[in-house]
């Protein structure tokens, strides 16, 4: 079984060790780097390709919020997993938009960190459902509309279904109930949106998508409150 890689960007020595060792207790996780800051977290993704990197707010060098951004730009493939201890909405947004997959606080338990890891290399949004209605619903009214014909949808029909349904904060198994599809197929599907897109997570994708007018509040509503 090919193990999933795991980057860690902090810079407390104690909180890197702790999170490794918690890391590679897993039998299918593993931690190919260590970064104490910004600089040195965008180094080590270009050059080692994680799955996965672990990306605190606050660094020195270069924020997380940079982090993210140069690390996309270089290895978009990889997931960004924000893992701090800032909540502020301003930090939520520009790490969303900056292309991170997922965002939780350090107050989370090892089993919700080792599962989110997992999850966002599985292509699943590592954000509360009413946490993400919210960002997504932000999104949706706030990013202007391009012009259609300067914007090219490549995806098929059954590829916006699903990443209509992943807009709507639907997990991969819901998708699958709602589409009649295994929950293999709504992955492959993702795989190749995220291949299409240019992308390394569906929040990426939603975000990408609501910016290029493909998608809009229209298609999510029926789920917003």
């Amino acid at each position: 079984m090919d193990k999933i890689k795991v980057v860690i960007a902090d810079d407390h020595v104690l909180f890197r060790e702790g999170t490794r060792n918690l890391i590679e207790q897993e039998p299918d996780l593993e931690v190919i780097g260590e970064a104490g800051d910004g600089e040195e977290a965008v180094r080590l993704v270009t050059q080692l390709h994680p799955h996965v990197a672990l990306v605190d707010i606050a660094m020195p060098k270069i924020n997380g919020i940079e982090v993210t951004r140069q690390m996309k730009v270089h290895c978009p493939a990889t997931a960004a997993l924000i893992l701090t201890a800032y909540d502020d909405d301003p930090y939520v947004f520009a790490l969303l938009e900056a292309g991170a997959a997922g965002y939780l606080l350090k107050n989370v338990s090892g089993k919700e960190l080792v599962n989110a890891i997992r999850a966002v290399h599985d292509g699943e949004a590592v954000l509360h459902p009413t946490i993400a209605e919210k960002v997504f619903r932000r999104i949706a009214t706030s990013t202007p509309k391009p012009e259609a014909a300067s914007q090219v949808n490549d995806l098929s029909e059954r590829e916006m279904e699903v990443l209509k349904l992943a807009a709507k904060g639907m997990h991969n198994q819901d998708i699958a109930d709602r589409l009649y599809l295994s929950r293999r197929t709504v992955q492959s599907h993702l795989t190749n949106i995220f291949q299409k897109m240019n992308v390394g997570s569906r929040t990426e994708a939603i975000v990408q998508a609501f910016g290029r007018g493909w998608l809009t509040l229209d298609d999510i509503v029926e789920e917003l409150p």
